[in-house]
């Protein structure tokens, strides 16, 4: 159908959205991060030019100058180490104040971290006639605005991915609303229509039971009115929530069965498998013989007028089953998760809501399953209807 179409390219599109505002705000966060990196690295480069000039201090160097570039470094971690590896300054480094013994473990330990993650400044230091020449590493890393920076993308991706799925989401939810009142409506206004015909009919039976009390045909015209007055009954029940009641399983496929066998071929053989004992089970004995029948019905396509159906109702642990089984010409493996979409048949005039319809009775009004069991081309489907015990 089109809309089924329509919600795919919808969701495709989404989906492509996504990811190009993802792609988007990565490369444009990497570009960011880049460049504040390289202003920091630009920073660090001036910070250790001026503890370079605090540690050979003489009257060419403007010490406030030098101890005001130091202290304006309040963002950028850094750890200052001499040649033998002991600390000298830090900045921007967490400790405990209160405990200077561990304060000084914790920033030893964040130095061996710089060293192996962080970036290093090497600084030469003058010597003299008594003082030999030395130098000192200057470990920093990445501020918390970079490391953030660099977080931010994630977050957003994160972001756009809910509200792709919550856009995905209402938009099914929307589709689905507005098929569950064209399915309502449809259904109320069949039954309406069909109400009134079908009582006159009912009417002119009794007319004529009573005119022609010992024709044949009049029973069989009886049973067929019945039969029109139970479809209007089925479609009234869908839109509203229908009264289940234990049935006899056995019963309510009995009656598909023999209503199916009258009015197909000689060449379909029904048969049916059922044990000694009632299989009783909540159900609204109008629809689910509905969906039993739609199941027959689409067997007999399937196999062309031609084949075996074959119905088998079991009891099991904790559920009762149903499986239809049928001869014909099987279903692509592709398509098994599409059979029951709205939309989905084989035959040229059909609209594709059979097994729609039958998914919607069992699995939202008897709050079973109904699933292809296997189904191999060439050879015939089985479809398996399972029903909880109350």
């Amino acid at each position: 159908m089109k809309w089924i179409e329509s919600m795919r390219y919808v969701k495709m599109l989404l989906v492509l959205t996504a990811v190009v505002i993802a792609v988007v705000s990565l490369v444009v966060s990497h570009i960011l991060v880049r460049d504040l990196s390289a202003g920091e690295k630009a920073n660090m480069e001036v910070w250790s030019e001026a503890m370079r000039s605090l540690n050979s201090v003489d009257e060419n160097v403007d010490l406030q100058l030098v101890l005001k570039v130091i202290e304006g470094n309040n963002n950028i971690p850094v750890i200052v180490l001499d040649s033998r590896d002991s600390v000298q300054v830090y900045r921007n480094i967490s400790i405990d104040a209160n405990n200077a013994e561990d304060s000084l473990a914790l920033v030893e330990a964040q130095a061996e971290k710089l060293k192996h993650h962080g970036q290093c400044i090497r600084v030469d230091l003058p010597g003299d006639s008594i003082t030999p020449p030395d130098y000192m590493a200057v470990y920093y890393d990445e501020s918390i605005m970079i490391r953030r920076l660099s977080y931010y993308p994630y977050v957003q991706l994160g972001v756009v991915l809910i509200f792709v799925v919550v856009a995905i989401f209402a938009l099914l939810s929307s589709k689905r609303a507005e098929q569950n009142k064209v399915w309502v409506g449809l259904s109320k206004e069949t039954a309406h229509q069909l109400g009134t015909p079908i009582s006159s009919l009912m009417a002119w039976v009794e007319v004529l039971k009573e005119s022609y009390p010992d024709d044949e045909l009049i029973p069989e015209m009886e049973k067929d009115v019945n039969r029109l007055h139970r479809i209007a009954d089925r479609f009234s029940k869908i839109g509203s929530l229908p009264e289940c009641k234990p049935e006899n399983l056995n019963e309510v496929v009995e009656h598909v069965v023999e209503y199916i066998s009258k009015r197909t071929s000689n060449k379909v053989s029904l048969s049916t498998e059922f044990p000694d004992k009632p299989l009783v089970a909540n159900v609204c004995a109008p629809l689910f013989e509905w969906v039993i029948e739609n199941l027959c019905k689409n067997a007999i396509d399937a196999m062309d007028g031609v084949g075996n159906i074959r119905i088998v109702a079991r009891e099991e642990s904790t559920i009762f089953s149903v499986e239809v089984s049928d001869t014909g010409k099987g279903i692509p493996k592709n398509k098994l998760q599409t059979v029951f979409k709205p939309g989905y048949t084989t035959k040229a005039r059909g609209w594709g809501l059979g097994l729609a319809l039958c998914k919607r009775i069992v699995e939202e009004y008897h709050s079973g399953r109904i699933f292809v069991k296997n189904s191999e081309l060439g050879h015939g489907t089985t479809f398996r209807i399972e029903l909880k015990k109350h």
